[in-house]
């Protein structure tokens, strides 16, 4: 099916967060959105779509409506990912063997990133021979790095006791065993054509592509399936959906979620709203009308959820576990980990009915904390109201993640049919 080629595409194109936020950028140019600048001043034309982008790792990308919008459907999700970051001064030599220093980002599970082919990735800043500065988004596979651990006879309990990885001392992948001297920054250089390094945010990443897996290919295994997944769910809805005539569609990018959001390019930042009120004065919209529009609307977080598991199933709510394969699933927390409440739920569910989208819900057992989203973040910064959703994944935050190739397309189908019809159940 065409949709999941695209989709294994879009995976394998998306290393980084910067590779992601550069991809779906592309893809939006290619549809006809045109590029904003924050700096700029904005000319809107109603029933156009634009997008503008933060810092090399955040996007939003929107279509306004033809008439004044009376009401907001917002997709959010993030394309950053748990993972092993370079430290800014990462070559260390000894023994003639050459490493380098990471510092762990997220909640990655660790063992999961040895023994792996690995190669280096991100973004550099540098001065070119006229010393103007540029910033460039890199994929450095020439080279491939790996983090090998002890045999079993070193450590013989290794089986029993499980892997335990220390996080400074365990996780530095080696470069070169004839290693005579730094060469980190004439490598860059020599990939790119730079006459002095002056920083870089870099990043392992597994060399493995994305495939398909299972007796009839109904698997997907990759790295960054979370939150790829909705990534590309969110951009197939703005690209494939028709335009409204009253209400503004819009999807969010986030960077930084998987380290708490709080940041320049994160959910808990003002962007949202700075971009929804500049949106707003284009129509001469005054601030009661602005605070009126985000009264009407609704905002759908999408995030993968934990999938049962059958070698551990014992992890897993009995009555509330969510299943690869079964379809797109709306997630609850009684502690708000997650933005759903009753009202948005049945939104969502009143669609996916309507369009026959195959939906379950999920809670984590009471004694296992859930992880957390950019929903209830979003819900309190903006004052719209938020359901949290997604799909089933196994392996979750590691270096290899597993969905259900139909969910994908659930997934997909229904995000796009809330921006043709946004789902909103009104209160009593």
């Amino acid at each position: 099916m065409q949709l999941l080629e695209d989709f294994v595409r879009f995976l394998n194109r998306s290393p980084t967060v910067y590779h992601a936020a550069r991809e779906i950028a592309e893809l939006l140019a290619k549809a006809g959105f045109t590029s904003l600048k924050e700096e700029e001043k904005w000319k809107l034309e109603p029933g156009k779509g634009y997008f503008v982008v933060r810092q090399d790792g955040l996007v939003a990308a929107f279509r306004i409506p033809a008439k004044t919008p009376v009401s907001a459907i917002l997709l959010a999700n993030h394309i950053d990912s748990p993972c092993l970051k370079l430290k800014p001064q990462p070559e260390i030599l000894g023994h003639g063997i050459g490493q380098l220093t990471t510092e762990v980002y997220g909640g990655p599970l660790l063992h999961a990133w040895l023994d792996r082919d690995l190669c280096i990735a991100g973004r550099i800043t540098g001065l070119d021979d006229k010393g103007q500065c540029h910033t460039k988004i890199v994929y450095m596979d020439d080279s491939p790095l790996i983090i090998p651990q002890l045999p079993i006879h070193l450590d013989r309990s290794i089986n029993e006791k499980g892997i335990l990885v220390h996080k400074q001392d365990h996780l530095k992948p080696i470069f070169s065993i004839r290693s005579k001297e730094l060469h980190l920054d004439q490598w860059l250089r020599k990939h790119h054509s730079y006459s002095h390094i002056l920083s870089f945010d870099l990043f392992l990443v597994p060399l493995e592509k994305a495939t398909f897996l299972g007796h009839e290919k109904e698997l997907i295994a990759s790295y960054r399936i979370d939150n790829l997944t909705s990534a590309f769910a969110t951009l197939y809805a703005l690209l494939h959906s028709k335009a409204s005539s009253d209400t503004l569609q819009m999807g969010l990018f986030w960077d930084h979620e998987e380290i708490g959001s709080l940041s320049y390019v994160g959910a808990d930042s003002l962007f949202a709203n700075q971009v929804i009120e500049r949106i707003c004065m284009n129509y001469q919209m005054d601030r009661e009308d602005y605070y009126r529009l985000k009264s009407r609307s609704l905002c759908l977080s999408a995030d993968v959820t934990h999938g049962f598991n059958p070698n551990y199933a014992d992890k897993f709510d009995p009555q509330n576990a969510a299943f690869l394969g079964k379809g797109v699933v709306l997630k609850f927390n009684a502690n708000q980990k997650y933005a759903t409440s009753s009202a948005t739920a049945a939104s969502v569910a009143r669609l996916a009915d309507k369009h026959k989208i195959p939906l379950q819900k999920f809670a984590s057992r009471s004694d296992i904390p859930s992880g957390s989203t950019v929903g209830s973040i979003m819900a309190a910064n903006l004052g719209i109201p938020t359901a949290d959703l997604g799909i089933a994944c196994w392996a979750m935050h590691s270096a290899r993640e597993v969905i259900a190739a139909e969910d994908q397309i659930s997934l997909c189908h229904l995000l796009k049919a809330s921006l043709e019809e946004p789902p909103h159940c009104e209160a009593p």
